[in-house]
């Protein structure tokens, strides 16, 4: 294989893993600020809700955030290996991998956006007095 080939091949691989590192850093900020959303919504839920199955439903969504943020930093400290030390070619083989992380992502939005919907349809009961 000539230089010229194996330099352009390096450069798509860094490419590609740096395109995916940069989802991944909008996924991790994107999870964040769920953290954050459901803070807020613990409060609201103590203060004026105060149904347990709410709660319940606050923290198993936050657990699954955390079991979600430790794997995908994990999956991260992977790629940043593979850009700076990795030779191995960007292939398909790498690209399901990413694409099976973003689904994983994906589920926890859906599910978070589910529980809002939920959570907001509940508040509508309230009325200012």
């Amino acid at each position: 294989m000539s230089t010229i080939s194996a330099y352009k091949i390096d450069v798509h691989r860094r490419l590609c893993i740096k395109k995916d590192l940069n989802e991944l850093n909008l996924w991790t900020t994107m999870l964040e600020d769920f953290n954050i959303e459901l803070d807020h919504f613990a409060i609201i839920e103590k203060q004026l809700v105060k149904v347990i199955s709410v709660a319940q439903n606050i923290q198993a969504i936050r657990r699954k955030i955390v079991l979600t943020m430790a794997n995908l930093c994990k999956y991260e400290q992977e790629l940043k290996t593979e850009y700076e030390y990795g030779k191995t070619e960007y292939d398909a083989t790498r690209l399901k991998v990413h694409e099976h992380k973003r689904d994983t992502y994906l589920k926890l939005v859906e599910e978070h956006q589910k529980f809002k919907i939920q959570f907001y349809t509940i508040l509508k009961k309230y009325q200012r007095r």
